[in-house]
């Protein structure tokens, strides 16, 4: 027989072991989950198609955004073409009310010139006379709620071809109340928006836009995860996002899975006003080239980062790309 007491010796020393707490395992620094914060911003009011289609064929898809909106709860910019309010010249009362539907539902309003102008095509005299065209129903609208317009966002995101011309337009914008409106987590959500529109001829229509939603809403949380990391690789923490959608009836049918993917995400949704506060949104905008890219890779060509730097951007699969018929992004 084995002596009793190095018997017990030993299974008092097995019984510590596995007890002993798990800070003796001396664990290394927990790691710090980055400040996600991010502003959800709309494009093309009061909406994408107008002035081509009827009033009366959006104002389903317009009233879903608005009960969506109100849902979500959380802040909002919409920024107006005034040039979608008009028929024939002339201003029609129902969309100047789908305006104030925005202001109903607790979003602001923001300037995105009178007819979606392209500074580049047009130069900078008249497209300064397209973003005063474009607040001749905003500023009273805001006007009779207690609030101005000072967002201004550029379609297609070209801000201009020179040095000289980004200059001359940020003090006619200044002048005028205005601060530019950027864009971080820059998307394609446009040709999905496109290949949803067509979807709803195919013979399999409620399958085919079932899929384009459920891939849509990934494909989004793709470029927030990638521009997240963008923003780390390039300023060394994720400053606060600036979200650009439109408004059309795909964003209508999934905004309020969007808010939940971000949400889930970790991303707690701020005002335009907030995160233009971050100090990384004060750096220059030294690109200009003929796209429209987000703010952190405007920066990052300022920077002169190589091409790798780049790489690995979320693409619109070639399926969603057919049936939207395009052959680029």
């Amino acid at each position: 027989m084995r002596p009793l007491a190095p018997l017990l010796a030993c299974l008092l020393l097995l019984t510590h072991a596995a007890l002993a707490p798990a800070a003796a395992k001396q664990p290394g620094p927990a790691k710090t989950a980055p400040d996600r914060r991010i502003a959800m911003t709309v494009d093309d009011l009061p909406w994408v198609q107008l002035p081509q289609v009827e009033t009366v064929s959006i104002l389903a898809d317009h009233h879903r955004l608005m009960a969506a909106i109100r849902k979500a709860g959380v802040p909002a910019i919409g920024f107006v073409n005034e040039g979608k309010l008009e028929a024939d010249g002339q201003v029609q009362p129902e969309r100047l009310a789908m305006l104030r539907d925005w202001l109903d539902a607790g979003a602001t309003l923001g300037n995105h010139s009178f007819s979606h102008a392209d500074l580049h095509a047009v130069g900078l005299p008249a497209y300064r006379d397209d973003i005063l065209r474009g607040e001749r129903q905003l500023r009273p609208l805001l006007s009779s709620r207690g609030q101005t317009p000072h967002w201004f966002r550029h379609p297609y995101l070209r801000a201009g071809r020179s040095a000289q011309d980004k200059t001359d337009l940020a003090q006619f914008l200044s002048a005028h109340g205005y601060r530019i409106a950027p864009v971080t987590v820059d998307n394609s959500d446009w040709i999905w928006a496109g290949a949803y529109l067509r979807a709803a001829a195919a013979p399999d229509a409620d399958k085919l836009r079932k899929k384009l939603r459920r891939d849509y809403v990934q494909y989004m949380g793709r470029k927030l995860d990638y521009y997240e990391q963008q923003s780390i690789a390039l300023l060394g923490y994720n400053l606060p996002q600036v979200w650009l959608i439109h408004a059309n009836a795909l964003n209508a049918a999934c905004y309020g899975d969007l808010i939940a993917m971000a949400r889930k995400r970790g991303y707690r949704f701020i005002g335009l006003d907030e995160a233009m506060r971050d100090p990384a949104y004060e750096r220059a905008d030294a690109y200009t080239g003929p796209a429209g890219p987000s703010w952190l890779h405007r920066w990052a060509i300022g920077e002169k980062k190589p091409a790798s730097f780049f790489a690995n951007e979320p693409e619109v699969p070639e399926w969603v790309m057919n049936l939207a018929q395009l052959d680029s992004e």
